[in-house]
């Protein structure tokens, strides 16, 4: 047997024990089936349960055990009782107001702080960095009273503005971006200097490409993070015209402490432009976390 013949097949033989190894057993895909199962019924049989209750009339019984998820007369009651009590569509809009400034400011300076944090070489550099992940590790309830004080001095208390203000920023998103810009290979952006684009040219033409996944993690947090906050409206606002939807649907609990079914209605509503947006930006949610490489 010649030697090429020889190391074909030690070759051969490595290759199958490698796969071998690779390969799963049946126990194992059983078990590794059975655990994604239980952790998706942990996940998601309270958003069922509560899609549930929201269908369900006054007479059924929403504490049965085990619970039933399929109502025995679907009612649409309870949602037209949510539209009836609160103005549901004003509120929404105040969070959408909210929420896409939000997106709108932290794409853009996240974007540009992470570039030059990412890329560019300054004196300082590490004291900013500490800054920001000090940040990062005080509750948002520490800061709640400075914050207020200071959109209270500026004369935004009881406005939206006031409400969007604390959040155009985040640390994270900052970060977030810092980490996608330092995978672009520090060559491409010499190359480009060198051929003479200036550094808002090297950010549309280089660095966006680039990072236009990791842009749609920050957008998608930035929304659901403003969307969902409740605390921080609700120490801004006073007057209810100015609400945002969480504030408003609590509001909104308050009345209805005894129906759970409305409650839950109003919860389905709060919800929908979430998945919505989640849906429109999954794929490049899923991307911007894997990608890395510079784009051609």
């Amino acid at each position: 047997m010649s030697v090429n013949q020889e190391l074909r097949r030690e070759r051969a033989y490595r290759t199958k024990g490698s796969a071998d190894i690779m390969k799963p057993s049946l126990g194992g895909l059983i078990g590794k089936y059975a655990l994604l199962l239980i952790v998706l019924a942990i996940m998601v049989f309270p958003f069922l349960w509560q899609m549930s209750t929201s269908f369900k009339g006054a007479t059924e019984n929403i504490y049965d055990f085990p619970p039933s998820l399929i109502p025995s007369a679907p009612t649409l009651d309870n949602y037209a009782e949510v539209f009836r009590t609160i103005p549901v569509l004003d509120y929404a809009w105040h969070s959408l107001l909210v929420g896409v400034g939000t997106v709108v400011t932290n794409v853009v300076f996240a974007t540009i702080g992470g570039y030059a944090l990412g890329t560019m070489k300054f004196r300082g550099k590490w004291i900013v960095l500490a800054v920001i992940f000090s940040t990062l590790l005080l509750p948002g309830e520490v800061t709640l009273t400075s914050q207020y004080l200071t959109v209270k001095s500026l004369g935004l208390a009881n406005t939206l503005w006031g409400v969007f203000l604390p959040g155009a920023i985040a640390a994270i998103n900052v970060l977030l971006m810092m980490a996608a810009c330092r995978m672009i290979p520090p060559d491409t952006l010499d190359a480009a200097t060198i051929d003479g684009a200036n550094t808002m040219q090297r950010l549309r033409h280089i660095v966006w490409p680039n990072v236009r996944g990791m842009v749609s993690v920050v957008a998608l947090f930035a929304f659901i993070g403003a969307w969902d906050d409740f605390l921080w409206p609700l120490v801004v606002l006073s007057d209810p015209a100015n609400y945002t939807l969480t504030v408003g649907m609590q509001y909104l609990s308050s009345n209805f402490a005894a129906n759970p079914r409305v409650i839950a209605a109003g919860t389905m509503i709060a919800l929908v432009p979430i998945i919505l947006l989640f849906a429109a930006l999954q794929r490049q949610f899923f991307k911007g976390v894997e990608e890395g490489s510079v784009k051609g």
